[in-house]
């Protein structure tokens, strides 16, 4: 008898059912009210009907401890459901069913509110895109903080024509699903240009099927737009193999055999890059790098004359060529840092001091 009204009275309370807020639909979240020991209640049934009183099946089980619950299985936005939750014991016997809940319909929302701050920061970045774009249409000079390594490109590329030498170019070892990829091929067209301009050899070997496509074709239209298209010889552009270090060795060999003036390492790179680094080291070449691999940086700094990091390398499109829509977005993108940089600091300030109203705010 005592075992049948404690049973009773760890009957699960005021069951609610609703719409799960700022998601796209298909979701019921259940809430509710328990009165149990941990010792007693091993966890709760939650049982599902589209139909009030008949037709309830088990959906979902939730420890002890725990009073609410997701359904995600099989939702209809716009259809009613009815809810009802019921507590086991951990000898394996039952509460009775809770009362049912009210019907619930499951929709989705325009909007996430909880992430209201997102939206407000996209905004605002638009607005800075828009700004700068338009800005650097109309001709006015936007400011981009010099980046050595690039500005070392049109030295380099005359220090080889000088020279009557070759200029080397290697744009990584990885897919053009990389981004270290597509920035590498973005530079690859500026120079092409330019050794188009000065008559002088260019060499990129690649180590992939499909770099290799769009790397001929990119250096074919830097030949174009130097108006030498009869001096692009595509030979120079060829595919070498996708094994790492048998890649490596073959450059490593092109290096020692041609004695490029300059040597290009821009893209992704793994274990190859100190390989690749010191032999060009050792032939006399002159060698920008850039890569977004964090852990090949020390052996790039170490063996190269300048080395573009990270962020650099992904702008050198835009800091090469001026074009106005890429000046612009990289200006926009440095003004949104800034933006977030001072709102972090105040941020940190006020909540030091007990103001957490801007921390929350920057939560997503």
């Amino acid at each position: 008898m005592q075992i049948l009204l404690l049973l009773l009275f760890l009957i699960p309370r005021d069951v609610i059912a609703f719409d799960t807020p700022n998601d796209a639909g298909s979701s019921i979240t259940m809430e509710w009210e328990t009165l149990d020991e941990d010792t007693i209640i091993a966890g709760y049934e939650i049982w599902r009907s589209e139909v009030q009183d008949t037709g309830f099946t088990m959906i979902g089980y939730v420890g002890s401890g725990t009073n609410i619950y997701k359904d995600l299985l099989d939702i209809e936005n716009g259809k009613e459901y009815y809810f009802k939750i019921r507590g086991r014991t951990r000898d394996f016997s039952y509460t009775d069913f809770s009362a049912t809940s009210s019907p619930v319909i499951a929709s989705y929302q325009w909007f996430n509110i909880a992430r209201l701050n997102t939206l407000i920061a996209v905004v605002i970045f638009v607005l800075l895109l828009f700004y700068f774009v338009n800005n650097a249409k109309r001709g006015k000079s936007l400011f981009i903080r010099k980046i050595a390594g690039l500005d070392a490109v049109d030295e380099a590329v005359g220090r080889s024509t000088e020279m009557g030498k070759s200029v080397l170019y290697v744009p990584g070892l990885s897919t053009m699903s990389d981004v270290a990829t597509i920035a590498s091929i973005n530079i690859l067209q500026r120079v092409a240009k330019k050794v188009a301009e000065y008559d002088t050899p260019l060499i990129v070997p690649v180590a992939d099927a499909i770099v290799y496509m769009v790397a001929r074709q990119v250096v074919k239209e830097g030949y174009m737009e130097a108006g030498r298209p009869n001096s692009f010889n595509e030979d120079n552009v060829f595919f070498v193999t996708q094994s790492q270090f048998a890649y490596a060795a073959a450059v490593d060999g092109i290096m020692l055999r041609e004695k490029p003036a300059t040597n290009l390492f821009l893209g992704m790179f793994w274990a190859e890059s100190l390989l690749l680094a010191e032999t060009g080291h050792m032939t006399g070449a002159v060698q920008i790098a850039g890569t977004d691999a964090v852990h090949q940086l020390p052996f790039f700094v170490t063996a190269c004359d300048y080395t573009i990091i990270g962020e650099e390398l992904y702008a050198a499109s835009a800091y090469l060529s001026k074009e106005p829509i890429l000046a612009g977005s990289i200006k926009a993108q440095d003004w949104g840092k800034l933006i977030i940089l001072i709102w972090v600091v105040i941020g940190i300030i006020s909540g030091i001091f007990g103001f957490t109203l801007l921390s929350r705010i920057l939560q997503v």
